[in-house]
């Protein structure tokens, strides 16, 4: 890797050969190895939305309950691979799987999936690997049979949330605001 403090920038990886793999049991694998790299976040698991009888739970217990849903048959969400490694993640996956996301939710509508978070490695970022992911992740949703996609992005110098995505990504893509949660989450969505 180039040395950034002479002023290099890093190398963008070429993101022609990437494909995406929805994590299910028999490719959770992938999903565990992208995780359990250094620096990724095994802290959360992919647990911070999503159902739980408790709030503080260790990390080993975290991926205990991810696993969990994983073998139950419940979307969680895809994972990209570059080269046959696994490079990045996003959370999408029906609505009713997470707990509640924002104060005006409506648990009346059916067929919205969200999305809620992306892991890209440090070393990967800048590169254009998380709007592969939510490309990837809308083309997922819709064809699991979503009807509206929700999101939860923060702008672009929002201090938290980062991992949510950025407002212009989704933006850019179609993503119109109809509210926000909290104060630094924007609420978008994408219909068909």
């Amino acid at each position: 890797m180039p040395n950034r403090s002479q002023g290099s920038q890093p190398q963008k990886p070429d993101l022609s050969g990437i494909r995406f793999v929805e994590v299910t049991q028999e490719t959770r694998g992938r999903f565990e190895t992208l995780f359990e790299q250094p620096g990724a976040p095994k802290y959360c698991w992919c647990m911070a939305w999503r159902h739980s009888s408790r709030e503080h739970v260790q990390s080993d217990e975290k991926k205990r309950m991810m696993m969990a849903l994983i073998d139950a048959g419940t979307p969680v969400g895809i994972v990209a691979e570059l080269d046959g490694k696994p490079v990045g993640w996003c959370s999408v996956a029906p609505r009713e799987t997470y707990r509640k996301l924002s104060k005006q939710q409506d648990d009346s509508e059916t067929g919205i999936w969200s999305i809620v978070c992306f892991y890209v490695p440090r070393a990967l970022r800048g590169g254009r690997l998380a709007s592969a992911l939510l490309d990837a992740a809308v083309d997922h949703a819709f064809g699991k049979g979503a009807r509206v996609i929700e999101a939860y992005p923060v702008d672009g110098a929002a201090p938290s949330y980062r991992f949510m995505g950025f407002r212009d990504m989704f933006a850019a893509r179609g993503f119109h605001e109809i509210g926000t949660a909290g104060t630094r989450r924007h609420v978008m969505r994408l219909g068909r």
